[in-house]
């Protein structure tokens, strides 16, 4: 029972939320700076930062989806149609059957076989209280009625414990079948959702993910996902179990004697009250908690994001005092949280020991009016009790189911849009043969996202074939408009973009973008090999099936025209070498001239370059801009420069501003014109650059060069480390440029790892609540005197026993009810006690634990505003990992400020004073039902852990394939760009598919120990009814000394096992 209300309590206070990515799509064409007046200030720890280092484009905070129709209408009918239709997601209702609407009829059958027997598993534990019942009349008539001789005795003792032997084989088998049922179904359907729910984000137009944000779309397939297979999962099971135990209960109780049964329903009554009240405070100031520690988080990340902005003013103490603030806030609130956790917790034992006292009172009145037996009421009280703890636990598991629903509505909202602008339509037409010749007519374009800003208005442009158009202007003057009109990203609102006199709005979109090439200013590689990242680029061409020799060949090709082959030849891996997720493995430059390899590997018509050699040292830049030049040859080229001397060869020259064309013409006629042209090269200066010298030119780069090797030998001189230094600090400054080797630096942290040993990590945490002490020490001494409920309680109960088993006649009749009245006031007693330790051992560790979470916080912030900016550089110290280690490692400490060695102590002194008990009253039966405590221990353990390793287990084993849909989403504009959509999704399946292979294996291993944990129980009652049985048999041990070792070993351990 305790097992139970421990489980709830900790469901109960479990955190419900859960953090949203803000992260944005990758590399892009819309305009970078057309969105900075729309930023929340970055000095506003409230307010979400917007990274546009990784942003595919400046897709800006977008308006809610509630709101749409006020931001439209403004506009002309017609246009705000266009618009619309590019952002509105139907609403999905909310409703059981959407999470079940991928289930197969193999699903469904499963499904239903596994409720039956999650149904008939939580049936079994009452009717455990029945041969309970039972067993002690046989006790009675046997030992204290004189009723049932020796031979009878001995049938029916064996009768009774081979009941106890088949409900707990039967037991483990329908645990097992609906454990293993639920969850294999759980993930079959789940898998399903996630499959279809990336495949429907893959079709979806670019103005949808400006309107709702990559960010969300990568949670949706992380996180929600991830609460829609655990709300179908074993919590489908336990849910079931938990109905069935309660409705099975208190049948069995109304069967029994319905009068008591009635009055011991006010116990599900005070537990409903006591956890619904308590629920309700937990929810409130954890949403508070978590609010107030959510700001101190967001200025977390803005400072490490901005860490070299924060070192050159001096400014981390300030900062660092901002920090402090927000973890005050979060303190006071998660102080209240444990307090209301710790006042449920009391508030159950309450219930608990009131039950006992009432079932036992009012029974005993019963039982001398002759109206039921004693056996009765210990049936009914045990009944009621599981029955009342077990309907506990269903609120959590039925927040997970709604928690599920919800979550599905938003996901199916995705899964039932009909996307304007569907790459893997079949619909469109598809040239035989195309010149290449882009024509725009009269265009004006709104984003979607940005209704009120007109970003090109009536605009027309000649782009002929197999010429070189540059694009060039100030930011935000529509440069990249017109290389996304070109793609289709976006639909124009007027005016219409023609292909060889074709309006692309009619083609095939899938077939347009083949035809084009594009290479962004931010390059966006995918966590595979380099060979691979430049084969993306033969999708949809003539080599896409072709040999590995033939792709091989042509990636080589495209590699060498590129400026890519030589550094690529010099890794170790050559080719097959992986450049990590998001091509971090490489520098800025490598990513650029990869990403240039695997556009002109196609050989295509057309060649989209948004600022492509931008990312590219000068010495590069040259070659590969000669490359390009070469390879725009008989090609059409709409390039948009960052420097214009790249583009002074180009056959016209575009100048816009303010999403007009201002001028155009080649490079010599717009210099004449002494227009705006004219004055953006005078601000460039290109009159120096062309008078350079060659050897000018060397000179510079020599100069570069020069500062580059001091640059590294000055990094590589500070980390040589003083053999005096703390390790930690050592292995803080440790360089970790792109070379490092992956071993020496696990290496270096398994040697800090060997120093620190846990008693000096327990003696360093231990320090930081050295004020507390006081509070520690107190309520250890309470979490002893909680210890000490359950062995007390046995004493009462095996007394309450002894009584009440006398035959009642006219002369004992008072003196029963007495003594019984008696000690069901020491239940009385006990309950307020258990109450006022409860709640006191538990405040006081909150105060502890949240005071100790607050210093190691406000202790790591401040030990990172102190390291060296190259620790920043870490890959595993960005932004985003030390604020998650901010936010969640560090409250795994909490345990150590005193509740780990409080909850050891109750659970110590359970079990001592149980058996030091049970030992001075009876050793032979304490002596076997001692040997069952490592079972029954190991039986809540295993329950509790398996059920938490099913969890991380759904997490964890999806998140290879999460992080690879995460890559593509994150990526999008790439990926519809190479029309990699169904790549992406064929090796999101496979993976799908390999995991769901491995975790049947995992689920199977694991549902046979979790079986084993329910059923055992009923093996230890078997054992240690037996046995005192055929001690009773031999006038060895009296009823008393039975049931206070039984009540005292075999529930308390059952007891000290919930509490681990």
């Amino acid at each position: 029972m305790t097992e139970i209300s421990e489980k709830t309590a900790a469901a109960t206070s479990s955190d419900p939320s859960r953090p949203s990515s803000s992260s944005h799509s990758g590399s892009g064409s819309t305009d970078k700076d057309a969105v900075r007046p729309h930023m929340k200030s970055s000095s506003d720890p409230n307010n979400e930062k917007l990274d546009l280092t990784k942003a595919d484009s400046a897709v800006i905070v977008p308006p809610k989806a509630e709101n749409i129709e006020d931001h439209y209408r403004h506009l002309p009918p017609d246009e705000a149609e266009v618009l619309r239709r590019q952002v509105v997601s139907p609403e999905v209702k909310q409703g059981v059957a959407v999470l079940y609407r991928y289930a197969s009829r193999n699903d469904i059958l499963i499904i239903l076989v596994s409720g039956l027997c999650a149904i008939a598993g939580g049936a079994a534990l009452p009717l455990m209280t029945v041969v309970f019942g039972n067993l002690q009349g046989v006790f009675q008539d046997f030992f204290v009625n004189r009723t049932l001789t020796s031979s009878a005795f001995n049938d029916k003792l064996v009768e009774f414990v081979l009941y106890f032997v088949y409900l707990g084989i039967g037991e483990f088998i329908v645990v097992y079948i609906s454990t293993v049922g639920f969850i294999w179904t759980g993930e079959n359907i789940a898998g399903k959702i996630r499959s279809h729910y990336l495949e429907s984000c893959l079709r979806q137009n670019i103005g949808f993910f400006d309107q709702i944000g990559a960010g969300e779309v990568v949670t949706r397939i992380t996180s929600d996902t991830n609460l829609i297979q655990d709300g179908i999962s074993e919590k489908v099971s336990l849910t079931l179990a938990a109905v069935a135990t309660f409705v099975s209960a208190f049948i069995i109780g109304f069967i029994k004697y319905w009068k008591l049964t009635l009055i011991l329903f006010s116990t599900v009554i005070a537990l409903l009250i006591n956890m619904g009240g308590g629920s309700s405070f937990i929810l409130k100031y954890n949403r508070q908690s978590l609010e107030a520690y959510a700001h101190g988080g967001s200025l977390a990340d803005e400072v490490i994001s901005s860490i070299r902005n924060a070192v050159a003013f001096g400014t981390q103490e300030r900062l660092a005092r901002q920090y402090d603030a927000h973890l005050k806030n979060a303190e006071y609130f998660g102080f209240r949280v444990k307090g209301a956790v710790a006042c449920m917790i009391a508030g159950m034992m309450l219930v608990l020991y009131l039950n006992y006292g009432l079932a036992f009172w009012q029974g005993s009145k019963m039982l001398v009016d002759g109206e039921t037996s004693l056996s009765n009421i210990l049936t009914i009280l045990m009944a009621v009790m599981i029955g009342a703890f077990n309907l506990g636990n269903v609120a959590p598991n039925i927040q997970a189911f709604t928690n599920a629903v919800a979550a599905a509505a938003k996901i199916f909202n995705t899964i039932d849009r009909v996307s304007p602008l569907d790459s893997s339509s079949n619909e469109g037409e598809k040239l035989d043969n195309i010149q290449g010749s882009i024509r725009l007519s009269k265009i004006k374009h709104i984003y979607p996202s940005r209704p009120e800003v007109t970003v090109m208005d009536d605009v027309s442009l000649e782009i002929p074939a197999g010429k070189v158009t540059a694009l060039v202007g100030a930011s935000g003057s529509g440069k990249s408009t017109i290389v996304g009109l070109v793609e289709r990203f976006y639909d124009p609102v007027q005016g219409t973009v023609y292909l060889d006199g074709h309006d692309i709005s009619k083609l095939n979109l899938r077939w347009l973008r083949q035809q084009m090439a594009l290479v962004s200013q931010e390059p966006t590689l995918f966590g595979t090999t380099i060979f691979n990242n430049i084969r993306h680029g033969l999708i949809g061409t003539k080599h896409e099936e072709a040999s590995e020799e033939k792709q091989r060949e042509l990636v080589i090709e495209a590699a060498k025209k590129a400026n890519a082959h030589d550094f690529v030849s010099s890794l170790p891996e050559k080719y097959e070498t992986n450049v990590g997720e998001r091509g971090f493995l490489l520098s800025g430059g490598q990513k650029q001239r990869i990403a240039i390899a695997r556009a002109i590997v196609s050989d295509p018509k057309i060649l989209l370059l948004d600022e492509a050699t931008s990312a590219l040292d000068t010495k590069s830049e040259g070659v590969v801009q000669a490359a390009l030049e070469n390879a725009s040859e008989g090609r059409t080229t709409i390039t948009i420069a960052h420097r214009l001397s790249t583009i002074r060869d180009a056959h016209n020259i575009v100048v816009m501003s303010n999403g007009r064309i201002v001028e155009q013409g080649t490079h010599n006629e717009l210099l004449e014109n002494k227009g705006p042209y004219s004055k953006l090269v005078s601000a460039q200066k290109i009159a120096a650059a062309e008078t350079m010298t060659p050897e000018e030119q060397a000179a510079i780069d020599e100069k570069e060069a020069s500062l580059m090797r001091k640059m590294t030998s000055e990094k590589q001189a500070a980390i040589i480390a003083d053999p005096n230094d703390d390790i930690a600090a050592r292995l803080d400054r440790t360089s970790t440029t792109k070379s490092a080797s992956s071993l020496a630096l696990q290496g270096r942290k398994a040697e800090a790892e060997q120093k620190y040993g846990l008693w000096t990590l327990i003696k360093l945490i231990a320090s930081f609540n050295k004020r507390e002490w006081g509070f520690m020490i107190t309520g250890l001494i309470f979490s002893a005197i909680c210890g000490g409920g359950n062995p007390t309680q046995a004493v009462f109960f095996a007394k309450q026993i002894t009584t009440l088993s006398v035959p009642v006649t006219d002369q004992n009749r008072h003196q029963i009810k007495k003594d019984s009245d008696f000690w069901s006031a020491m239940y009385l007693m006990l309950a307020f006690v258990q109450l006022f330790a409860f709640i006191i051992q538990g405040v006081l560790f909150a105060k502890c634990s949240e005071r100790l979470v607050h210093r190691v916080r406000d202790r790591a912030f401040r030990a990172m505003l102190r390291q060296d900016v190259a620790f920043f550089d870490r890959d595993e110290n960005t932004a985003g990992a030390l604020t998650s280690f901010l936010s969640t490692e560090t409250t795994h400490v909490a345990g150590l400020s005193g509740v780990t060695l409080g909850t050891l102590l109750m659970v110590g002194t359970t079990l001592i004073a149980a058996i030091v008990l049970s030992l001075a009253i009876q050793w032979k039966l304490s002596l076997v039902c001692i040997s069952l405590i490592p079972v029954l221990l190991g039986c809540g353990f295993f329950r509790f852990w398996i059920l938490a390793k099913f969890q991380r287990r759904a997490k964890a084993a999806y998140d290879s394939s999460a992080g690879f849909a995460s890559e593509a989403i994150s990526a999008i504009r790439t990926v519809a760009s190479l029309t990699r959509e169904e790549d992406v999704l064929k090796t999101y399946r496979d993976s799908l598919a390999v995991q769901q292979r491995k975790s049947l294996i995992s689920v199977l291993k694991s549902s046979t120990l979790y079986a084993a944990s329910q059923s055992l129980l009923f093996a230890c009652f078997a054992v240690g009814f037996y046995y005192g049985g055929t001690l009773i048999a031999k006038f060895e041990l009296s009823m008393f000394q039975f049931f206070l070792c039984f009540m005292a070993i075999i529930f308390g351990a059952q007891s000290a096992g919930a509490y681990q």
